[in-house]
């Protein structure tokens, strides 16, 4: 939260200067160098250890039922031994993994 303050101000005093990006109004910028900021910036939550809810609210598509059902499976069987695994627990498919690829650590 604090990079991000910092971010605002830095981009404020630029647009404020005068300068020019492109014929792009500076509110388009600001909001595309958040976005690129925000991509650089993913958060992990370990398969493993986390509650169901850091589970729901890291992992794009897992809300807290599907959250509970990871760490009902993790409990039942064991941890995770690879991130593809999670497409045993019910709801969790290809797709869902496709979303969070770089959000899931072991």
């Amino acid at each position: 939260m604090k990079l991000f303050s910092i971010l605002c101000i830095l981009l404020s005093s630029i647009t404020c200067s005068g300068l020019s990006f492109a014929d792009s109004p500076p509110n388009e910028v600001t909001k595309n160098e958040v976005t690129q900021k925000e991509q650089q910036q993913i958060i992990q939550v370990n398969i493993n250890t986390a509650t169901a809810e850091e589970l729901a609210k890291v992992l794009t598509g897992i809300g807290i039922s599907k959250a509970k059902k990871i760490v009902e499976y993790r409990e039942k069987f064991g941890s995770f031994v690879s991130i593809e695994q999670l497409k045993e627990v019910s709801g969790i498919g290809q797709a869902t993994l496709d979303k969070n690829v770089g959000k899931i650590a072991l």
